[in-house]
C-alpha cells in the first residue's frame, strides 16, 4: 500500500492526490481531512506539501520556491545568503523567472519572484542537489549579484568603487566568500542583458579584480 510519506518533501499538485487516494469514496473530502489535520499544507490553489512532521525531515523553502511558480531559480538574497556572501538571515525566498513579477503568502513562508529577460534567465544557474534525495535550481554567486544589480531600482552605478560601495555596505555582501569563481558568467550577462549592462561590466572588472 503507498504510503503518504513516500512524497517526500517534494510539493504535489491536487490531481497526483486524487490519484493517490482514488480508492476513497471522495478524495476530495479525504484532502480536506488532511489539510485540516495539518498532514498536508496548501501552498496555493491545487499545491501541496507534506507537513514536516508527516514526511519525517524539514522542509525545503528553496523546493517549495521553485514548485510554487515555475520555470524559477532561487536568486538574489536568498541565493547570496545560501552562499555565506550575505551574513543575515534572509526571510522572504526570493526567485528569478521569465514570466511578470509575483508575490506568495503561504504558511510556510513569504515567496517573491522577480521577472527577467528570457535571453539572460538560464545563464549561470545550478542544481543544488541535497542528501541525494531532491534537487532545486539556485543560481550560482556570480549570477545571483548581476541579478542583485539588475533587479535594483533607481541605482545608476558609474564606476568600479560606486559598486562596491553598493555591494559591500548597503546590501552587506561579503565578496571574499565567493570561492572559485566564474568571471565568464558575468560577462554572459552582461552581453545578453539589454538593462544595467554598464554596472554589469563594472561587475565584471570588480570581481575579476577582486578575486584574482
Amino acid at each position: 500500500m503507498n504510503d503518504l510519506k513516500d512524497f517526500g518533501v517534494i510539493p504535489v499538485d491536487i490531481s497526483t492526490l486524487r490519484v493517490f487516494f482514488s480508492t476513497y469514496q471522495s478524495p476530495k473530502d479525504k484532502i480536506a481531512m488532511l489539510e485540516k489535520d495539518g498532514e498536508i499544507i496548501r501552498l496555493k490553489n491545487g499545491l501541496y506539501v507534506l507537513s514536516a512532521k508527516t514526511a519525517k525531515q524539514p522542509l525545503s523553502q528553496e523546493l517549495i520556491a521553485n514548485h510554487l511558480y515555475n520555470p524559477s531559480y532561487i536568486s538574489f538574497e536568498s541565493a547570496l545568503s545560501h552562499y555565506g556572501i550575505i551574513p543575515e538571515r534572509v526571510y522572504t525566498t526570493k526567485s528569478a523567472v521569465m514570466k511578470r513579477s509575483k508575490k506568495y503568502t503561504t504558511p510556510l513562508g513569504n515567496f517573491e519572484y522577480i521577472q527577467t529577460d528570457e535571453n539572460y534567465f538560464s545563464i549561470g544557474v545550478r542544481d543544488e542537489i541535497v542528501n541525494n534525495q531532491y534537487a532545486y535550481l539556485i543560481a550560482s554567486p556570480e549570477k545571483a549579484l548581476c541579478d542583485l544589480v539588475v533587479a535594483t531600482k533607481r541605482i545608476r552605478l558609474q564606476s568600479i568603487s560606486a559598486l562596491k560601495t553598493f555591494l559591500e555596505e548597503d546590501m552587506r555582501c561579503d565578496l571574499s566568500q565567493i570561492k572559485n569563481i566564474d568571471i565568464e558568467i558575468i560577462n554572459q550577462c552582461a552581453q545578453v542583458s539589454p538593462k544595467k549592462r554598464n554596472e554589469l561590466n563594472l561587475l565584471y572588472k570588480l570581481l575579476r579584480d577582486e578575486c584574482f
